[in-house]
Protein backbone atom coordinates (compact mmCIF):
# COMPACT_ATOMS: atom_id res chain seq x y z
CA UNK A 1 0.00 0.00 0.00
CA UNK A 2 0.35 3.29 1.12
CA UNK A 3 3.11 5.94 -1.02
CA UNK A 4 5.07 7.30 -3.92
CA UNK A 5 8.14 9.03 -4.85
CA UNK A 6 10.64 9.08 -8.10
CA UNK A 7 14.08 10.19 -6.92
CA UNK A 8 17.66 8.59 -5.86
CA UNK A 9 17.01 6.24 -9.32
CA UNK A 10 14.17 4.99 -7.16
CA UNK A 11 11.51 5.33 -9.89
CA UNK A 12 8.62 7.02 -7.25
CA UNK A 13 6.93 9.72 -9.04
CA UNK A 14 8.18 13.06 -7.10
CA UNK A 15 7.40 16.27 -8.44
CA UNK A 16 10.37 18.37 -7.90
CA UNK A 17 11.73 20.81 -11.19
CA UNK A 18 15.01 20.88 -9.86
CA UNK A 19 17.33 18.02 -7.46
CA UNK A 20 14.82 16.64 -5.37
CA UNK A 21 16.28 18.59 -2.63
CA UNK A 22 14.67 21.88 -1.70
CA UNK A 23 17.11 24.07 0.26
CA UNK A 24 15.84 26.34 2.45
CA UNK A 25 17.52 28.22 5.30
CA UNK A 26 16.94 30.77 7.39
CA UNK A 27 13.35 33.05 7.86
CA UNK A 28 11.43 34.56 5.18
CA UNK A 29 12.92 35.69 1.70
CA UNK A 30 15.02 38.79 2.30
CA UNK A 31 18.21 38.83 0.48
CA UNK A 32 17.52 36.06 -1.82
CA UNK A 33 17.67 36.12 -5.65
CA UNK A 34 13.92 35.45 -7.50
CA UNK A 35 15.07 31.46 -7.83
CA UNK A 36 15.35 31.04 -4.16
CA UNK A 37 12.09 33.53 -3.12
CA UNK A 38 10.06 30.86 -5.45
CA UNK A 39 11.80 27.92 -3.75
CA UNK A 40 11.30 29.31 -0.48
CA UNK A 41 7.13 30.31 -1.33
CA UNK A 42 7.26 26.06 -2.64
CA UNK A 43 8.41 24.94 0.43
CA UNK A 44 6.31 27.37 2.61
CA UNK A 45 3.21 25.48 0.73
CA UNK A 46 3.58 22.11 1.65
CA UNK A 47 2.72 20.52 4.38
CA UNK A 48 4.77 18.86 7.21
CA UNK A 49 4.98 16.26 9.44
CA UNK A 50 5.88 16.78 13.32
CA UNK A 51 8.91 15.03 12.11
CA UNK A 52 9.90 17.47 9.65
CA UNK A 53 12.78 19.24 12.05
CA UNK A 54 14.14 16.26 13.13
CA UNK A 55 14.65 15.34 9.21
CA UNK A 56 16.11 18.24 8.56
CA UNK A 57 18.45 17.91 11.94
CA UNK A 58 19.33 14.46 10.75
CA UNK A 59 20.49 15.46 7.09
CA UNK A 60 17.22 14.57 5.91
CA UNK A 61 16.86 15.48 1.68
CA UNK A 62 13.66 16.54 1.69
CA UNK A 63 11.17 16.15 -1.23
CA UNK A 64 7.71 17.30 -2.34
CA UNK A 65 5.49 13.81 -1.98
CA UNK A 66 1.69 13.97 -2.42
CA UNK A 67 1.80 17.94 -1.19
CA UNK A 68 4.30 17.16 1.96
CA UNK A 69 8.04 17.56 2.61
CA UNK A 70 9.10 14.34 3.07
CA UNK A 71 12.77 13.11 3.47
CA UNK A 72 14.13 11.01 -0.01
CA UNK A 73 17.14 9.92 1.97
CA UNK A 74 19.43 11.12 4.51
CA UNK A 75 23.09 11.13 5.22
CA UNK A 76 23.68 7.78 3.99
CA UNK A 77 23.23 6.55 0.38
CA UNK A 78 20.05 4.99 -1.01
CA UNK A 79 21.45 1.52 -1.61
CA UNK A 80 23.19 1.76 2.21
CA UNK A 81 19.85 3.02 3.64
CA UNK A 82 18.21 -0.09 2.01
CA UNK A 83 20.43 -2.86 2.72
CA UNK A 84 20.05 -1.76 6.67
CA UNK A 85 16.47 -2.16 6.38
CA UNK A 86 16.86 -5.65 5.35
CA UNK A 87 20.19 -6.65 7.49
CA UNK A 88 18.98 -4.37 10.68
CA UNK A 89 15.78 -1.68 11.03
CA UNK A 90 15.22 1.65 10.00
CA UNK A 91 12.74 4.15 11.19
CA UNK A 92 10.01 5.81 7.96
CA UNK A 93 8.06 8.45 8.55
CA UNK A 94 4.54 7.80 7.56
CA UNK A 95 2.83 10.52 9.44
CA UNK A 96 1.62 11.80 6.12
CA UNK A 97 -0.92 8.95 5.90
CA UNK A 98 -4.87 9.32 6.51
CA UNK A 99 -5.41 7.74 9.70
CA UNK A 100 -9.36 7.20 10.36
CA UNK A 101 -11.23 5.98 12.98
CA UNK A 102 -14.91 4.66 12.24
CA UNK A 103 -17.43 4.20 15.35
CA UNK A 104 -20.96 2.96 15.65
CA UNK A 105 -23.11 -0.13 15.81
CA UNK A 106 -23.37 -0.18 12.44
CA UNK A 107 -19.46 0.84 11.27
CA UNK A 108 -18.70 -2.66 9.69
CA UNK A 109 -21.93 -2.39 7.22
CA UNK A 110 -20.71 1.13 6.59
CA UNK A 111 -17.09 0.04 5.83
CA UNK A 112 -18.35 -3.04 4.00
CA UNK A 113 -20.24 -0.79 1.40
CA UNK A 114 -16.57 1.18 0.56
CA UNK A 115 -13.97 -2.04 0.13
CA UNK A 116 -14.00 -5.87 -0.84
CA UNK A 117 -12.68 -6.83 2.75
CA UNK A 118 -14.65 -9.17 4.73
CA UNK A 119 -14.07 -7.04 8.03
CA UNK A 120 -17.08 -9.59 9.80
CA UNK A 121 -14.51 -12.49 9.99
CA UNK A 122 -11.47 -10.37 11.30
CA UNK A 123 -10.78 -11.17 15.11
CA UNK A 124 -10.69 -8.24 17.40
CA UNK A 125 -7.60 -6.25 16.93
CA UNK A 126 -6.49 -7.92 13.61
CA UNK A 127 -6.45 -5.90 10.03
CA UNK A 128 -6.05 -6.60 6.45
CA UNK A 129 -5.48 -5.14 3.24
CA UNK A 130 -8.62 -4.02 1.13
CA UNK A 131 -9.43 -1.58 -2.08
CA UNK A 132 -12.10 0.83 -2.42
CA UNK A 133 -13.08 0.45 -5.55
CA UNK A 134 -15.61 1.93 -7.38
CA UNK A 135 -18.49 0.99 -9.69
CA UNK A 136 -16.84 0.31 -12.77
CA UNK A 137 -14.41 -2.18 -10.81
CA UNK A 138 -11.63 0.35 -10.20
CA UNK A 139 -9.31 0.58 -7.42
CA UNK A 140 -10.31 4.23 -5.51
CA UNK A 141 -7.23 3.61 -3.20
CA UNK A 142 -5.96 0.57 -0.97
CA UNK A 143 -5.96 0.67 2.78
CA UNK A 144 -5.04 -1.11 6.02
CA UNK A 145 -8.24 -2.32 7.52
CA UNK A 146 -7.99 -2.70 11.90
CA UNK A 147 -11.25 -4.10 13.50
CA UNK A 148 -10.12 -2.80 17.32
CA UNK A 149 -11.56 -4.25 20.69
CA UNK A 150 -11.95 -0.57 21.35
CA UNK A 151 -15.05 0.02 19.65
CA UNK A 152 -14.03 1.30 16.15
CA UNK A 153 -11.96 0.36 13.27
CA UNK A 154 -8.91 1.95 12.71
CA UNK A 155 -8.14 2.66 8.73
CA UNK A 156 -4.81 3.74 7.40
CA UNK A 157 -4.59 4.95 3.71
CA UNK A 158 -2.19 6.53 0.89
CA UNK A 159 -1.71 10.45 1.94
CA UNK A 160 -1.48 11.06 -2.00
CA UNK A 161 -5.50 9.89 -1.71
CA UNK A 162 -6.49 11.60 1.32
CA UNK A 163 -8.62 14.31 0.40
CA UNK A 164 -10.11 11.72 -2.55
CA UNK A 165 -10.83 9.24 0.68
CA UNK A 166 -11.76 11.83 3.41
CA UNK A 167 -15.08 12.66 0.68
CA UNK A 168 -15.42 9.25 -0.63
CA UNK A 169 -15.97 7.94 3.30
CA UNK A 170 -17.64 11.23 4.23
CA UNK A 171 -20.26 11.03 1.02
CA UNK A 172 -21.21 7.15 2.30
CA UNK A 173 -21.56 8.46 5.74
CA UNK A 174 -24.24 11.30 4.88
CA UNK A 175 -26.13 8.25 3.18
CA UNK A 176 -25.92 6.02 5.86
CA UNK A 177 -26.68 8.70 8.53
CA UNK A 178 -29.86 9.61 6.16
CA UNK A 179 -31.03 5.86 6.69
CA UNK A 180 -31.10 5.87 10.10
CA UNK A 181 -27.27 3.82 10.75
CA UNK A 182 -25.76 4.13 13.54
CA UNK A 183 -21.74 5.30 12.36
CA UNK A 184 -19.70 7.74 12.99
CA UNK A 185 -15.99 8.94 11.32
CA UNK A 186 -13.03 10.53 12.84
CA UNK A 187 -10.06 11.66 11.29
CA UNK A 188 -7.12 11.48 13.70
CA UNK A 189 -4.49 13.84 13.91
CA UNK A 190 -1.55 11.98 15.30
CA UNK A 191 1.98 11.25 13.97
CA UNK A 192 2.78 7.43 12.08
CA UNK A 193 5.99 6.22 11.88
CA UNK A 194 7.19 2.23 10.43
CA UNK A 195 9.83 0.50 12.12
CA UNK A 196 10.88 -2.23 9.18
CA UNK A 197 13.69 -4.70 9.24
CA UNK A 198 14.32 -8.25 10.95
CA UNK A 199 15.71 -6.35 14.14
CA UNK A 200 12.64 -4.31 14.84
CA UNK A 201 11.07 -7.23 17.92
CA UNK A 202 14.33 -7.34 19.54
CA UNK A 203 14.14 -3.00 19.24
CA UNK A 204 11.10 -2.47 20.57
CA UNK A 205 10.43 -4.93 23.02
CA UNK A 206 13.06 -3.04 25.17
CA UNK A 207 10.06 -0.23 25.32
CA UNK A 208 6.84 -2.71 25.89
CA UNK A 209 5.83 -4.15 28.88
CA UNK A 210 3.81 -6.76 27.43
CA UNK A 211 5.43 -9.86 25.05
CA UNK A 212 5.55 -8.97 21.52
CA UNK A 213 6.00 -12.03 20.38
CA UNK A 214 2.26 -12.50 20.72
CA UNK A 215 1.50 -9.55 18.27
CA UNK A 216 2.06 -11.42 14.95
CA UNK A 217 1.67 -9.87 11.18
CA UNK A 218 -1.43 -7.86 10.70
CA UNK A 219 -2.52 -7.64 14.74
CA UNK A 220 -2.86 -4.51 16.53
CA UNK A 221 -2.45 -3.12 20.31
CA UNK A 222 -2.89 -0.31 22.00
CA UNK A 223 -0.03 -0.06 24.43
CA UNK A 224 2.65 2.43 26.21
CA UNK A 225 5.82 2.57 24.01
CA UNK A 226 8.90 3.52 25.64
CA UNK A 227 7.00 5.48 28.31
CA UNK A 228 4.51 6.87 25.74
CA UNK A 229 1.15 5.93 26.40
CA UNK A 230 -1.88 5.52 24.08
CA UNK A 231 0.52 4.31 21.28
CA UNK A 232 -1.34 2.23 18.77
CA UNK A 233 1.26 -0.66 17.57
CA UNK A 234 0.36 -2.53 13.97
CA UNK A 235 2.61 -5.40 12.67
CA UNK A 236 2.71 -4.89 9.61
CA UNK A 237 4.86 -2.14 7.01
CA UNK A 238 5.98 -1.79 3.30
CA UNK A 239 9.11 -3.23 2.80
CA UNK A 240 8.66 -7.47 3.18
CA UNK A 241 10.46 -7.32 6.33
CA UNK A 242 9.40 -7.75 9.74
CA UNK A 243 8.28 -4.57 11.04
CA UNK A 244 5.84 -2.36 12.96
CA UNK A 245 3.82 1.11 12.19
CA UNK A 246 3.16 3.13 15.70
CA UNK A 247 0.50 5.49 15.93
CA UNK A 248 1.67 8.21 18.72
CA UNK A 249 0.71 11.29 19.84
CA UNK A 250 2.31 14.31 17.60
CA UNK A 251 3.68 16.53 20.79
CA UNK A 252 6.25 13.00 21.52
CA UNK A 253 6.88 11.63 17.90
CA UNK A 254 10.20 13.38 18.16
CA UNK A 255 11.09 11.91 21.38
CA UNK A 256 9.78 8.16 20.30
CA UNK A 257 12.17 8.67 17.22
CA UNK A 258 15.35 9.36 19.12
CA UNK A 259 14.62 6.97 21.91
CA UNK A 260 14.95 4.11 18.68
CA UNK A 261 17.71 5.42 17.45
CA UNK A 262 19.44 5.66 20.81
CA UNK A 263 19.54 1.74 19.83
CA UNK A 264 22.86 1.17 17.36
CA UNK A 265 20.27 -0.71 15.26
CA UNK A 266 18.60 1.61 13.83
CA UNK A 267 18.34 4.25 11.44
CA UNK A 268 16.64 6.45 9.42
CA UNK A 269 15.63 5.77 5.87
CA UNK A 270 13.75 7.77 3.47
CA UNK A 271 11.22 7.42 0.50
CA UNK A 272 13.99 5.95 -1.75
CA UNK A 273 14.84 3.17 0.22
CA UNK A 274 11.04 2.91 1.25
CA UNK A 275 9.88 2.60 -2.46
CA UNK A 276 12.77 0.32 -3.77
CA UNK A 277 12.46 -1.97 -0.51
CA UNK A 278 8.54 -2.44 -1.27
CA UNK A 279 8.98 -3.17 -5.14
CA UNK A 280 11.05 -6.23 -3.78
CA UNK A 281 8.67 -7.61 -1.89
CA UNK A 282 6.14 -7.20 -4.86
CA UNK A 283 3.91 -4.17 -3.01
CA UNK A 284 1.72 -2.05 -5.14
CA UNK A 285 2.28 1.74 -5.45
CA UNK A 286 -1.10 3.23 -5.69
CA UNK A 287 -1.04 6.02 -8.78
CA UNK A 288 2.01 3.61 -10.36
CA UNK A 289 0.95 0.16 -10.03
CA UNK A 290 -2.93 0.30 -8.88
CA UNK A 291 -5.42 3.01 -9.72
CA UNK A 292 -9.07 3.72 -10.83
CA UNK A 293 -8.40 2.57 -14.36
CA UNK A 294 -7.50 -1.64 -12.94
CA UNK A 295 -9.49 -3.81 -11.44
CA UNK A 296 -7.96 -5.88 -8.11
CA UNK A 297 -7.98 -9.23 -10.84
CA UNK A 298 -6.02 -7.37 -13.54
CA UNK A 299 -3.74 -6.14 -10.74
CA UNK A 300 -3.61 -10.06 -9.49
CA UNK A 301 -5.33 -8.68 -6.24
CA UNK A 302 -8.36 -11.47 -6.25
CA UNK A 303 -6.68 -12.33 -2.41
CA UNK A 304 -7.89 -9.06 -1.10
CA UNK A 305 -11.72 -10.07 -1.93
CA UNK A 306 -13.40 -11.89 0.95
CA UNK A 307 -15.20 -14.92 -0.21
CA UNK A 308 -18.18 -14.21 1.46
CA UNK A 309 -18.32 -10.88 -0.40
CA UNK A 310 -17.48 -12.71 -3.61
CA UNK A 311 -21.23 -14.40 -3.03
CA UNK A 312 -22.95 -11.59 -1.77
CA UNK A 313 -21.34 -9.29 -4.46
CA UNK A 314 -22.06 -5.96 -2.29
CA UNK A 315 -19.10 -4.02 -2.61
CA UNK A 316 -18.99 -1.21 -5.13
CA UNK A 317 -18.13 -2.73 -8.99
CA UNK A 318 -18.60 -6.34 -7.49
CA UNK A 319 -20.87 -7.09 -10.65
CA UNK A 320 -17.82 -6.19 -12.44
CA UNK A 321 -15.23 -7.69 -10.55
CA UNK A 322 -16.53 -10.93 -9.57
CA UNK A 323 -17.14 -12.03 -13.08
CA UNK A 324 -13.35 -11.27 -14.03
CA UNK A 325 -12.35 -14.11 -11.19
CA UNK A 326 -13.53 -17.09 -12.87
CA UNK A 327 -13.19 -15.31 -16.92
CA UNK A 328 -9.84 -13.69 -16.59
CA UNK A 329 -8.80 -10.81 -17.85
CA UNK A 330 -7.16 -9.46 -21.19
CA UNK A 331 -4.29 -8.00 -18.79
CA UNK A 332 -2.53 -8.87 -15.63
CA UNK A 333 0.14 -7.24 -13.45
CA UNK A 334 3.13 -9.19 -13.10
CA UNK A 335 6.86 -9.04 -12.38
CA UNK A 336 9.89 -8.45 -14.60
CA UNK A 337 13.67 -9.54 -13.96
CA UNK A 338 16.27 -8.05 -16.77
CA UNK A 339 19.92 -7.35 -16.39
CA UNK A 340 21.48 -4.16 -18.27
CA UNK A 341 20.25 -0.54 -18.32
CA UNK A 342 17.05 -0.11 -15.41
CA UNK A 343 14.02 -0.14 -16.17
CA UNK A 344 11.34 2.28 -14.99
CA UNK A 345 7.63 3.39 -15.27
CA UNK A 346 5.79 3.81 -18.87
CA UNK A 347 8.68 1.30 -20.02
CA UNK A 348 7.20 -0.66 -23.22
CA UNK A 349 7.04 -4.30 -22.40
CA UNK A 350 6.82 -6.37 -25.89
CA UNK A 351 6.53 -9.75 -26.82
CA UNK A 352 9.59 -12.01 -28.48
CA UNK A 353 8.67 -10.52 -31.82
CA UNK A 354 8.81 -6.99 -30.89
CA UNK A 355 5.13 -6.30 -30.42
CA UNK A 356 4.27 -4.29 -27.46
CA UNK A 357 2.39 -6.64 -24.92
CA UNK A 358 1.88 -3.91 -21.96
CA UNK A 359 3.50 -1.22 -19.88
CA UNK A 360 5.93 -1.10 -16.84
CA UNK A 361 4.60 0.61 -14.26
CA UNK A 362 7.10 0.65 -11.87
CA UNK A 363 10.89 -0.43 -12.09
CA UNK A 364 14.28 0.16 -10.17
CA UNK A 365 17.61 -2.08 -9.65
CA UNK A 366 17.25 -4.28 -7.17
CA UNK A 367 20.25 -3.81 -3.99
CA UNK A 368 19.52 -7.35 -2.68
CA UNK A 369 19.51 -9.08 -6.33
CA UNK A 370 21.56 -6.93 -8.28
CA UNK A 371 19.30 -7.31 -11.49
CA UNK A 372 16.45 -5.20 -12.30
CA UNK A 373 13.56 -5.70 -11.22
CA UNK A 374 10.26 -4.42 -11.93
CA UNK A 375 6.51 -4.96 -12.28
CA UNK A 376 3.95 -3.68 -15.09
CA UNK A 377 0.80 -5.05 -16.72
CA UNK A 378 1.02 -7.46 -20.02
CA UNK A 379 -1.52 -9.70 -22.03
CA UNK A 380 -2.68 -12.55 -20.55
CA UNK A 381 -1.23 -14.78 -22.88
CA UNK A 382 2.25 -13.59 -21.81
CA UNK A 383 1.11 -13.16 -17.54
CA UNK A 384 2.53 -16.74 -17.51
CA UNK A 385 6.20 -17.10 -14.85
CA UNK A 386 9.03 -17.95 -16.82
CA UNK A 387 7.50 -16.24 -20.14
CA UNK A 388 10.38 -14.67 -22.14
CA UNK A 389 9.61 -10.77 -23.06
CA UNK A 390 11.57 -7.88 -24.19
CA UNK A 391 11.31 -4.27 -22.62
CA UNK A 392 12.29 -1.50 -24.91
CA UNK A 393 14.88 1.00 -23.06
CA UNK A 394 16.06 4.19 -25.53
CA UNK A 395 14.98 2.78 -28.87
CA UNK A 396 16.65 -1.02 -27.87
CA UNK A 397 15.15 -3.95 -26.90
CA UNK A 398 16.53 -5.86 -24.02
CA UNK A 399 15.77 -9.72 -22.72
CA UNK A 400 13.13 -9.80 -19.52
CA UNK A 401 11.75 -12.99 -17.92
CA UNK A 402 8.32 -12.84 -16.18
CA UNK A 403 8.67 -13.51 -12.51
CA UNK A 404 7.04 -14.63 -9.65
CA UNK A 405 6.26 -11.87 -6.86
CA UNK A 406 8.06 -11.11 -4.19
CA UNK A 407 11.26 -10.65 -6.16
CA UNK A 408 13.24 -11.09 -2.32
CA UNK A 409 11.46 -13.48 -0.22
CA UNK A 410 9.35 -11.58 2.68
CA UNK A 411 9.37 -12.28 6.35
CA UNK A 412 6.33 -11.44 8.01
CA UNK A 413 6.27 -12.38 11.77
CA UNK A 414 3.51 -14.93 11.93
CA UNK A 415 4.54 -16.60 15.30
Amino acid sequence: MWARVAAAGSGLGLRASRECVLRVTGAGCAGKTPQERRDFSAEAALKKTPLFDFHRNNGGKMVEFAGWSMPVQYKDSHITSHMHTREHCSIFDVSHMLQTKIYGKDRIKFMESLVVADIVELKDNQGTLSLFTNEKGGIIDDLIVTKTNQGYLYVVSNAGCADKDSAHMKARLAEYKAAGFDVDLEFIDEALIALQGPTTAQVLQAGLKGDLSKLTFMTSTLVTVFGIPDCRVTRCGYTGEDGVEISVPRSRVVELAEKLLSNSEVKLAGLGARDSLRLEAGLCLYGNDIDETTTPVEASLVWTIGKRRRQTKDFPGADIIVPQIKAKTARKRVGLVSTGPPVRQHTPILSPDGQVIGEVTSGCPSPCLKKNVAMGYVDAAFAKNGAAVQVEIRKKTIPAIVSKMPFVPTNYYTG
